[in-house]
C-alpha cells in the first residue's frame, strides 16, 4: 500500500491490474459485503472461480456500493476499473515486475518494481481481504489505516502480507487488554505520522542527490533501483536502533516523574526559537537559497538542543519548539542559539522565548498555557536576545543559576570576600522588564535572559 507522504490520509494512489490512479484508503463496511465468501482473503478473484454466485457476476450497470457485488467504477480513460478486470501483475522474489503480464496501467515501471523492493511482498489483497484475513472487523482496519496515513483505495488490491501482519498485531495488542482500540489508533497515528515525515525528508535529503546518474550515458533509471537495494536494510536497522535509544530515554525521564499525573502533565521549561523578517526573506531568496538556509536553521538548533540535554519537539521552517527538565538547560540552549546565529553572517537575527510551569505532553508535542505563554514572549523578544517569564526567572533564582537581582549579589559577593570566602558563582543574568499585556494571558512581566559577565 503506497502511504499518502503527508500522513493526512488526502493523497491519490494508482489503482492496480491497469487502472488509473483514484483515491486510496479502506473502505467502509457497506462497501466490504461484496467479499463475504469463504475465499475472502485468499486474494482469487470471482472470475477464478467455477462456482461465482450470481451476485458476484460484473454488474452491467455501473454496479453500487454496498449491493453485494465488487465496486465496479469507471475510469477517467472509459476503462473497467474493476479491481478484478484483469490479472494482477506478478512480481518476482526481487521485486521486479514481469514483463509479459505487467498492466499497461500507466504506472511508472520502476515505481512498481522499487514498491515491490520496499514492501517486500506483491499486492495481494483488497482491504476487505486484509480485514478478513487478519481477523479485524472493517471498521477498525479503517481507523487503523488512516490512523497510519494511508488514502482510501476503494476495493483496489493493493495489500500485501505485511499489511496483513500490521493490522492483526494491533488488533491482539487490543485483544491481550495492553492498548485500548483508542490507544492503538493513537499508536498507529503517531507512528504514521512520524514516519511519514521521515520518508519524505530522507527523500529529499539525500536520496534524490544519490540517484543523480553518477556517470554520463546513464539514467536516474539505472541507478535508483540498485541504490534503494544497498541502502534499505542499512537504514531499517538505524532506524530500529534510533528509535529503541529515543524509548530508552524517554521511558526513563517518565519513571523519574513523581507521581502518576506528573507522568502526563510535568512542569517543563518550554522555548521557542524564531528567525526575525523570515516572511521578508521568502519574498527576496531564491527557494532553493531559502531551502538552504532553514536546513541550516534546523540542524543547528537541533545539535544544540540535543548536545546541552534539550528535546526538540518540532521545527516549523522559521521556527523550533524546545523543552527541557531543567530551567538552567532551556537558558544555555537559548543563549547558545543567539550566539550561533550571530555568528553566522547568512543567518537572519534570532529572538527566543521561554516559559516554565505544567506542561501537557500528547504524541510527542506539548500543549497548555506554558506553551503559549512561551510563544507570546518570542514575538515580543527584542533581536537576539532571550525574554523569559516570572516563573522562569524563579526556578533560575531558585536552582541559584541567576541572582534574584545584581544588587544582591554584589551583596553577597562582598559578604564573601569580607569572610574570605569563595563568593557565589551565578551562570545567568535576569533584568526584569516592563510589564504588558500579552494576548489571551493578561498582563505578564517579562524578565530579559543574558549571560553573566564573568561567565564564558
Amino acid at each position: 500500500m503506497t502511504v499518502d507522504d503527508t500522513g493526512s490520509g488526502t493523497g491519490t494512489h494508482p489503482a492496480p491490474d491497469g487502472e488509473p490512479g483514484r483515491t486510496a484508503g479502506p473502505v467502509t463496511d457497506g462497501e466490504a459485503r461484496q467479499d463475504a465468501r469463504p475465499d475472502a482473503g485468499t486474494g482469487i478473484h470471482p472470475q477464478d472461480r467455477s462456482d461465482r454466485r450470481p451476485e458476484d457476476a460484473p454488474d452491467a450497470g455501473g454496479g453500487g456500493r454496498g449491493n453485494g457485488r465488487f465496486d465496479v467504477e469507471s475510469g477517467g480513460d472509459g476503462t473497467d476499473a474493476r479491481p478484478d478486470a484483469r490479472p494482477a501483475a506478478r512480481h518476482e522474489a526481487n521485486g521486479r515486475v514481469d514483463p509479459q503480464t505487467e498492466p499497461d496501467s500507466g504506472e511508472n515501471p520502476l515505481a512498481l518494481r522499487l514498491e515491490g523492493l520496499i514492501l517486500g511482498a506483491e499486492r495481494r489483497y483488497t482491504p476487505f481481504q486484509a480485514a478478513r484475513s487478519a481477523g479485524v472487523s472493517m471498521e477498525l482496519a479503517s481507523r487503523f489505516w488512516r490512523a497510519m496515513g494511508f488514502a482510501d483505495i476503494g476495493q483496489a488490491k493493493a495489500l500485501t502480507e505485511a499489511d496483513v501482519l500490521a493490522l492483526r498485531r494491533l488488533a491482539g495488542l487490543v485483544e491481550a487488554g495492553l492498548l485500548s482500540e483508542a490507544m492503538a489508533v493513537q499508536v498507529a497515528r503517531s507512528t504514521g505520522q512520524t514516519t511519514a515525515r521521515l520518508a519524505e525528508w530522507q527523500i529529499d535529503s539525500f536520496l534524490e542527490g544519490l540517484t543523480e546518474p553518477p556517470e554520463p550515458g546513464m539514467t536516474r533509471t539505472e541507478v535508483t533501483y540498485p541504490l534503494i537495494e544497498l541502502l534499505l536494510p542499512e537504514l531499517e536497522e538505524f532506524l530500529v536502533y534510533v528509535w529503541r535509544r529515543q524509548l530508552a530515554a524517554a521511558t526513563g525521564r517518565v519513571v523519574q516523574a513523581a507521581d502518576d499525573e506528573e507522568m502526563v502533565d510535568r512542569r517543563l521549561a518550554v522555548g521557542f526559537a524564531d528567525l526575525v523578517g523570515f516572511t521578508r526573506l521568502t519574498r527576496r531568496m531564491e527557494e532553493e537559497e531559502l531551502g538552504e538556509l532553514v536546513e541550516a536553521f534546523e540542524t543547528t538548533a537541533a545539535d544544540l538542543v540535543a548536545a546541552h540535554g534539550g528535546r526538540l519537539i518540532k521545527t516549523l521552517g522559521d521556527e523550533v519548539l524546545y523543552s527541557a527538565d531543567d530551567a538552567g538547560v532551556a537558558a544555555e540552549i537559548a543563549l547558545r542559539l543567539i550566539e550561533t546565529m550571530a555568528n553566522d553572517e547568512t543567518m537572519p537575527e534570532l529572538r527566543v522565548g521561554i516559559a516554565f510551569g505544567t506542561v501537557t505532553t500528547r504524541m510527542g508535542d506539548v500543549f497548555g498555557t506554558t506553551v503559549n505563554l512561551a510563544s507570546r514572549l518570542t514575538s515580543i523578544a527584542p533581536r537576539d536576545a532571550v525574554l523569559v517569564d516570572g516563573a522562569f526567572a524563579e526556578e533560575l533564582t531558585r536552582t541559584g543559576d541567576a541572582p534574584a537581582s545584581e544588587a544582591e549579589a554584589a551583596e553577597a559577593a562582598a559578604a564573601a570576600e569580607k569572610e574570605g570566602e569563595e563568593p557565589p558563582s551565578y551562570r545567568f543574568a535576569l533584568q526584569p522588564m516592563w510589564q504588558r499585556p500579552v494576548r489571551g494571558l493578561g498582563v505578564i512581566e517579562p524578565w530579559l535572559l543574558a549571560r553573566r559577565a564573568d561567565e564564558s
